[in-house]
């Protein structure tokens, strides 16, 4: 391992300290408020498990990073590995399903007060952890290829080892297993990102009525209007959490493509997704930390 190599490990390592931190704070504070206040179970509760799952993304993939990083002895063992790997990859699926449930929620909650809108707004908030539990299932499914072939560094040396992450590698399947199984992951991604997409496109849509709507109040009485309403802000809010992880989600996917078809022992691609991978779990804490007043004051009467 060469110095630039040891370099952006350990980085990525001190990474995950401050994320860790962060989603530990938006858990309990939001597991306090739910346990305490029953007028935003909603809202407490996405952000509750968004958190969790970030959480265990970091400690599960940062964890076995900075082993290798800090050039400690292997301690996971095979079963560890297992382990650890197969949680970080139903995290980072759960991290999709769960940021998208946010943006689909938000687009809901800023719809206008019709019948049709009102009753979903009443149906969405009433299975949140059906939902949540759904995802739980499916992503658990998804993965569950990992338990069988991830394995130890230790524990072989077959140069057909193709995918390695830290002290932990992946041994080849059989091409029908693998089809599968990405094929349960295209979906799934393909699904929530296009969930993502409709949201993301009607909140904006809802966002530029409102901003006409005030530059119209503006014009007519020759106020200048600052104020913005909680929804306007909680959706700005949503907006940016949303294109963050799109962001470092097709950035990781491009680079997990070149890994996989170009560049298989290229350590500044590898490098480059780690720090991809444990970004949006770092990042996502303290947008909400800043923001959360404004998406606690919108959902307030969920």
């Amino acid at each position: 391992m060469d110095w630039s190599d040891f370099i952006l490990r350990i980085f990525c390592f001190f990474l995950t300290g401050p994320g860790i931190g962060g989603n530990v704070f938006v858990f309990v504070k939001h597991m306090c408020m739910f346990v305490k206040s029953p007028e935003k179970k909603s809202i407490d509760l996405i952000l509750t498990h968004l958190a969790f799952t970030n959480s265990v993304t970091l400690c599960t993939t940062g964890n076995v990073y900075a082993t290798s990083a800090l050039l400690l002895q292997n301690f996971l063992g095979n079963v560890g590995c297992k382990t650890v790997i197969f949680l970080g990859r139903v995290a980072r699926g759960l991290s999709i399903c769960t940021t998208c449930l946010l943006s689909v929620f938000q687009a809901i909650i800023i719809s206008p007060t019709t019948p049709t809108w009102t009753k979903l707004k009443l149906w969405i908030t009433k299975h949140i952890v059906p939902c949540l539990l759904l995802f739980w299932i499916c992503n658990s499914l998804i993965s569950s290829n990992l338990l069988y072939y991830i394995t130890t560094i230790n524990n072989t040396s077959r140069s057909g080892a193709i995918y390695t992450q830290g002290y932990c590698c992946m041994l080849p399947s059989k091409l029908v297993v693998k089809w599968v199984f990405l094929t349960l992951m295209a979906l799934r991604d393909i699904i929530f990102q296009s969930l993502m997409g409709w949201s993301s496109g009607y909140m904006a849509f809802r966002l530029y009525k409102h901003h006409q709507h005030i530059l119209y109040l503006q014009r007519t009485r020759f106020t200048k209007i600052n104020k913005t309403s909680p929804e306007i802000r909680a959706t700005q809010s949503v907006l940016i959490l949303m294109s963050s992880f799109l962001f470092f989600y097709w950035a990781d996917f491009i680079f997990s493509l070149c890994i996989g078809s170009f560049f298989t022992n290229n350590s500044i691609i590898k490098n480059g997704k780690m720090f991809l991978e444990l970004s949006y779990a770092t990042l996502s804490p303290f947008v909400l930390m800043h923001r959360v007043a404004h998406l606690a004051n919108c959902w307030s009467t969920l």
